[in-house]
């Protein structure tokens, strides 16, 4: 469902969009988030009336999101990632930049961003939540980093994760390898545990996942070839039909001052 709270208009602030191209790929590829995470987001927040997603892409935490709580507000820079995003009566999706949104104030929960924060403004967004998260709310931050798996085939990941698309990452990607541990977070912060998202895939899925990446897709675009392809061979033969991946789950959460 396509909507918002009603506010201050319509917004068009043209920002950097990275996950258009594959939006269909995203949804079908990209790893959830574990169970426990959002058990752990329900015990901290104050009420369960209205959550933001931002940067919500294709809706993989829209959607657990909206057992919790009475609507989700789930916005993207992307229309192409909220199409391909499932649509339920209580997720409403809208095309909105994090800086500057429609929203009303102090209407929120809760706050979340997944895999996204990076590449925001972070004086502009973080302006934002204050305006329209509640006095008592919540805001938490995730992402995963490079997954893991079993040795021979972690070494091939590497060798494309460092070597063949190691100068296509955006500059931004330094905060995910640092575990957001180096983001501004100008809230009072709270402890969270640590999480991990353990799932087996096939290795057509892995392969699947890999090609998602944003520096492949830069790779790509200035060398004419996919460079997943290079290493398919080896992936092949170091995972298997299929496999057991853990991704590490990068979390901060806070409150307003």
């Amino acid at each position: 469902m396509f909507g918002g709270l009603p506010g201050n208009g319509t917004v068009n602030e043209r920002m950097k969009d990275n996950f258009s191209h594959n939006s269909n790929d995203y949804s079908r590829y990209r790893p959830d988030y574990p169970e426990a995470l959002f058990r752990f987001l329900k015990s901290q927040v104050s009420g369960f009336g209205n959550a933001w997603d931002c940067g919500t892409g294709t809706g993989q935490l829209a959607i657990p999101l909206s057992r919790i709580f009475t609507s989700v507000y789930a916005t993207d820079i992307s229309y192409s990632q909220l199409e391909n995003a499932p649509q339920w009566d209580d997720i409403y999706y809208s095309v909105q930049p994090a800086e500057k949104t429609n929203f009303a104030p102090e209407i929120f929960d809760l706050i979340t961003v997944g895999q996204a924060i990076h590449w925001f403004d972070f004086e502009k967004f973080y302006a934002e939540v204050y305006r329209t998260m509640k006095p008592d709310g919540l805001i938490a931050v995730m992402g995963y980093g490079l997954l893991k798996t079993n040795s021979e085939t972690q070494k091939v990941i590497l060798d494309l994760y460092q070597n063949i698309i190691g100068t296509y990452w955006d500059p931004e990607r330094k905060y995910i390898d640092e575990n957001y541990a180096t983001i501004p977070f100008p809230f009072i912060e709270i402890e969270c545990p640590g999480f991990k998202y353990k799932v087996t895939w096939s290795i057509d899925h892995l392969i699947g996942y890999l090609k998602t990446w944003s520096a492949v897709k830069h790779f790509e675009n200035k060398n004419a070839y996919d460079p997943v392809l290079q290493i398919t061979p080896q992936l092949y033969k170091a995972f298997g039909d299929e496999g057991e991946v853990t991704f590490p789950i990068l979390l901060r959460a806070g409150r307003k001052h």
